[in-house]
């Protein structure tokens, strides 16, 4: 029987574009970051850490054929689209939009003092040529504080989820020190952990079949070759500041 394998991507080791307004770190190759190594993860695209100065923005721009959503780890983002959807998105928000067949939007920070924080996820839908969709939805910090909080899911389970049109579930855990949280990736699937760097001393400690890594924040690890068994991930807080981070369990 084979032992899936652990990868760990350090922070340092992700793609950074910094444009004065903008300062983005991507896990995946974007825009003028090329990877020909991390150009995905099954069908999860996109990871892009991003901070917005005040009074900055995405301006309008289009997308299609891809599920989208925005995590909110602080400040304030003001989605606006052309559903005619207008919204200020703040911490423990989740912004979702099929684009499917196409839709613009934009993403600003109004506020006049405070940067917002939010990591963006791209991922592509099983199914081409949907009809555009907008959700949000909160999930508090209580909701997710020394759990697993499930965020988004594949259409048809995990109720009070966000519905993805992908084998895709996205769930989210802030973990205070030596608190654990155990996750079983199951046989034929595969994982990510985003470590959210919500302060430069966060750290977690990832134990699997006796092989434990220790991530700090912004790094990524990856896990693969569940191809005869399931793989239990056991998730430990290791700083004095609560850990935020997401975990993706992607189908192949």
């Amino acid at each position: 029987m084979s032992k899936a394998i652990l990868k760990v991507i350090r922070s340092k080791e992700r793609g950074h574009a910094y444009h004065g307004w903008l300062d983005s770190y991507h896990t995946f190759s974007f825009a003028n970051y090329h990877n020909p190594q991390m150009m995905g993860f099954g069908s999860l695209r996109v990871i892009n850490e991003d901070r917005v100065t005040p009074k900055e923005g995405f301006g309008t721009h289009p997308h299609q054929e891809y599920e989208i959503y925005s995590y909110i780890v602080s400040g304030e983002l003001e989605h606006r689209d052309s559903m005619n959807n207008v919204e200020t998105l703040k911490r423990g928000d989740i912004q979702f939009t099929s684009a499917g067949t196409g839709i613009s939007h934009s993403e600003y920070n109004r506020h006049s003092s405070k940067t917002v924080h939010f990591l963006q996820i791209w991922v592509k839908p099983s199914v081409s040529r949907l009809k555009p969709s907008y959700s949000t939805k909160h999930f508090s910090d209580e909701m997710k504080l020394n759990q697993l909080r499930p965020l988004v899911s594949p259409l048809g389970e995990a109720a009070g989820c966000i519905k993805i049109n992908q084998d895709v579930h996205t769930s989210a855990s802030i973990l205070e020190k030596d608190k654990k949280v155990e996750f079983d990736v199951r046989e034929n699937r595969k994982a990510l952990l985003q470590v959210i760097t919500t302060a430069p001393d966060v750290k977690l400690k990832v134990n699997s079949l006796g092989e434990e890594h220790v991530l700090s924040g912004g790094d990524v690890l990856l896990v693969t070759g569940t191809t005869f068994s399931d793989t239990k991930l056991e998730i430990t807080g290791g700083s004095e500041t609560n850990t935020e981070f997401l975990l993706f369990d992607i189908g192949k």
